[in-house]
């Protein structure tokens, strides 16, 4: 994965030099800027040295693990490039922090950062020069390696299949399917038309098992039959020539053009009855580039095609297509004893070994390329619970070496076929605990600071992008959806375990991540070089000593941390870039975390923080302030000198009235997009007409004369996706008739009594919001007379995108009527009255 590395650098030199203009115009010292000229021309250098490199190590990352002078190689360059990215990182600190002060004390810090550019301009040399060492050496010494790849690669697109016998549990529904499907069953003309099936889902569910038992059991019913796998590199050209050699067409293969190629499968086809299994396609467009080659009229064709991307999916030519899952735990125990027993007659497990067999079941995760080696692994050891002990033990480790080399080949493969900023995307999700839920919210925010996003057009934000990546990791499968929210979209997501244990071995031995379980022991725990560490355990005493100066992530997973023990940590890892110490029990931040003027990702999440130093505002770098739900009440001044900062939650959701009281000059954080939950106050409400860039925004303790500021503020946030409204108490009433929403809202509470007068105006400006999913309105006092305006929001033509509709003491009537049929799309509702139990 040195190519991820890489590419994320290259991206990093790139926006170093895009401050060269700027930074030369305030240079107003000539031996400053004579400086400055040899420091920029050095990354200029080194970007164009790591361009040239890195499409070499894209295709190095698939031949290194048997090609000893690649391994070398690739891992010199990780390692070279961590060392350029913490020059850069440096440099952009001290060109940043020569911006701050008066004059007097600006012109101190240039004059001292001559010394600095110059030192810096040294280190990039030194590493420029070890980059040609390694690169003379890879030259000198490769001489077989790429060679004996692409002599290898030739035949990774048509891989043996075969499946086992007793490994076919679980899959008799879907074989059934599949095979009443392929083989026909309904009238003869439905007979007559081809098909096309889509069987997808994870890495290593089954799919090729249950597809080879299927074909080998229908083919013999086909005049001709053919299967091949599909390499995420192919060619079209190739591709048909497996076909026609699969399909046994005689032709010269080496010398034909693909014209006549594509025309011999179709002329042999012609009045046949064949069936072609595509095993393993990654392209959504490889169906729609061959379909014309085969023949529709005067033959029957049946194509089976198997794939770890939902997107395939997006063609609407499928006849038929169902998502293979993991299975069940029924399926799983009769898997597993027939592999861990197999020789035993009744292959049944004994009783005092039950319990140790649903653990290693349960590490599985109904996944049957693991059940099964796992199975066969315990049948080499003695039935004792020592033994089973003992090797549940070491599960995770030899999991990634020994026993599942299959496993981690499709893994492999999935890796190789990433972009490299999804790589960087992937293996930060496997550094989160075994069955971790990730949250789309913040799993965005920490791949936006990690530097893991980046703007690919101007028509979409870093969080759109982030989303699409999110996405596109669930498409392939490499995660999986654990809840949707009213709209539809992903909110939770995880890792299967075994998946994880890949990955996360793969981060490990590419130096992206460890994690560390607080385990005792003599030893001092060595992070090897990884830029991210998560702590899963609560000793971090080992961890302290490391010396960890390249850290560049710090994720804590335990409730309770040492504070004394933290402080070395922070104390070496000066280039941090985010601390997550979300959950933990800690009431303050040490002193050491307001040094880190590389620090990009605070998370103070549901811990007992109870105030915020005045020193949070030398954190100049800080995009994320996350103290939702910790003990903060107020936030210190210096807070608007952050002022790249982009997401800032405070306030407590168990608080009868929410928020966070926040300092003046609000205005300066014109980039934040998310403010939640903030007090209002006259100055802030008229500060916050400023923040313009907001797509979430959550006030509370709103009093009636604040109405006039928050209306003129709200109308001005053009991008508003979440608004919530929170009144300081139950009878205040919000007066807002000059609010106008905007189109983009997707949320909207509003939480207090509403002027009678502005009702009218508010249903009317609801029934435009064709975006709006989800509706709170709760001590609305909302009567008879006001309801009559409310059916107007359930015509069929309005709010027809609504999914979750909340009305809690919101109505003082007898009787609420909606048109038949409204909200076609809701999937939540909550209705209540003060006076009476919701129905």
């Amino acid at each position: 994965m040195a190519e991820a590395v890489v590419g994320q650098l290259v991206v990093t030199l790139g926006e170093a030099l895009a401050k060269e203009a700027a930074t030369y115009g305030g240079a107003l010292l000539c031996k400053e800027a004579a400086a400055l000229r040899g420091l920029f021309g050095k990354i200029r250098q080194s970007k164009a040295e790591l361009e040239s490199m890195q499409a070499y190590l894209q295709e190095a990352e698939r031949f290194k693990d048997t090609d000893k002078t690649a391994a070398i190689f690739v891992g010199e360059i990780r390692g070279l490039a961590f060392r350029i990215e913490d020059v850069v990182d440096e440099f952009t600190y001290k060109l940043e922090d020569s911006k701050h002060g008066g004059f007097a004390g600006k012109m101190k810090k240039r004059l001292k950062h001559i010394k600095t550019w110059r030192h810096l301009a040294a280190k990039l040399q030194e590493i420029e020069g070890q980059l040609q060492d390694a690169n003379r050496r890879k030259r000198d010494y490769a001489v077989t390696g790429i060679s004996a790849y692409f002599a290898r690669s030739t035949n990774l697109g048509q891989a043996p299949h075969f499946t086992r016998d007793e490994d076919l549990v679980g899959i008799e529904e879907h074989k059934e399917r599949l095979i009443r499907w392929l083989t026909g069953g309904g009238d003869a003309q439905e007979q007559s038309f081809s098909k096309v099936t889509l069987v997808w889902g994870m890495p290593g569910v089954g799919k090729t098992t249950l597809v080879d038992h299927v074909y080998n059991t229908v083919k013999v019913d086909f005049d001709a039959a053919a299967w091949v796998t599909v390499s995420e590199s192919y060619s079209i050209e190739d591709l048909l020539k497996k076909i026609a050699g699969q399909f046994g067409i005689v032709i010269d293969v080496a010398n034909i053009e693909m014209r006549i190629l594509a025309k011999s499968i179709h002329n042999y086809l012609q009045g046949k009855r064949y069936i072609l299994v595509l095993d393993d396609v990654w392209a959504e467009r490889l169906w729609s580039e061959i379909r014309n080659v085969f023949p529709t009229s005067n033959c029957i064709g049946r194509f089976v095609i198997t794939s770890r991307k939902q997107a395939v999916l997006t063609t609407r030519e499928f006849s038929y297509a169902f998502h293979l899952e993991p299975l069940q735990e029924h399926h799983s125990w009769l898997l597993f004893c027939k592999g861990a027993f197999g020789d035993a007659d009744d292959k049944e497990c004994p009783l005092e070994l039950q319990k140790l067999a649903w653990k290693f079941i349960a590490k599985c995760q109904g996944l049957p390329i693991a059940i099964p080696c796992i199975g066969r692994l315990l049948s080499r050891k003695l039935p004792t619970s020592a033994e089973w002990e003992d090797v549940y033990r070491g599960l995770d480790s030899q999991l990634v070496k020994d026993v599942i080399p299959d496993a981690h080949l499709i893994l492999k493969v999935s890796l190789e076929d990433l972009p490299f900023d999804l790589k960087n995307c992937f293996l930060h999700c496997a550094l989160s605990p075994e069955d971790y839920i990730l949250k789309r919210r913040k799993t965005m925010r920490q791949w936006i600071t990690a530097g893991f996003i980046t703007e690919k057009d101007e028509s979409k934000t870093l969080e759109e992008v982030a989303e699409g990546y999110l996405a596109e990791l669930v498409n392939r499968s490499l995660l999986q959806v654990v809840e949707r929210n009213f709209a539809g979209q992903l909110k939770e997501c995880r890792m299967h375990d075994v998946i994880r244990l890949l990955a996360l071995n793969k981060a490990k031995e590419e130096c992206f991540g460890n994690v560390y379980n607080g385990s005792g022991g003599t030893g001092v725990f060595s992070i090897e070089g990884a830029r991210r560490i998560s702590v899963l355990g609560g000793n971090i005493e080992q961890l302290s000593l490391s010396g960890a100066t390249q850290l560049r992530a710090l994720h804590v997973f335990e409730s309770y941390i040492d504070i004394d023990l933290l402080k070395p940590i922070l104390t070496s890892s000066s280039l941090l870039s985010t601390l997550d110490l979300q959950g933990t029990h800690i009431k303050m931040l040490p002193n050491e975390v307001f040094d880190l003027f590389n620090l990009r990702y605070l998370g103070l999440r549901d811990t007992k923080i109870e105030s915020m130093p005045a020193a949070v505002g030398r954190l100049q770098n800080l995009q994320v302030l996350d103290a939702y739900d910790s003990k903060l009440t107020y936030l210190p001044n210096s807070v608007v000198k952050l002022q790249k900062l982009r997401y800032l939650y405070a306030g407590n959701w168990k608080d009868s009235i929410r928020g966070v009281k926040v300092p003046k000059g609000m205005q300066h954080l014109a980039g934040l997009h998310a403010l939640q939950s903030v007090k209002a106050t006259p100055e802030f409400l008229h500060e916050a007409a400023a923040l313009t860039e907001l797509r979430t925004f959550d006030v509370c303790n709103v009093q009636s004369e604040h109405s006039a500021d928050l209306s003129n503020a709200i109308t001005k946030m053009s991008h508003l996706v979440h608004l919530e409204i929170d009144a300081a108490a139950e009878n205040e009433v919000l007066r807002l008739e000059g609010l106008h929403l905007p189109q983009t809202l997707s949320w909207l509470a509003l939480r207090g009594q509403l002027e009678k007068t502005w009702m009218p105006q508010l249903f009317s400006s609801l029934s435009h919001l064709n975006s709006l999913t989800r509706l709170q309105l709760e001590f609305s006092n909302i009567d008879e007379e006001g309801s009559a305006r409310m059916p107007q929001l359930s015509c069929p033509h309005v709010l027809h995108g609504l999914r979750s509709l909340l009305l809690r003491k919101a109505f003082e009537g007898k009787r609420l009527e909606f048109y038949a049929g409204s909200f076609p799309e809701l999937r939540h509702r909550v209705m209540g009255r003060s006076t009476a139990q919701p129905s």
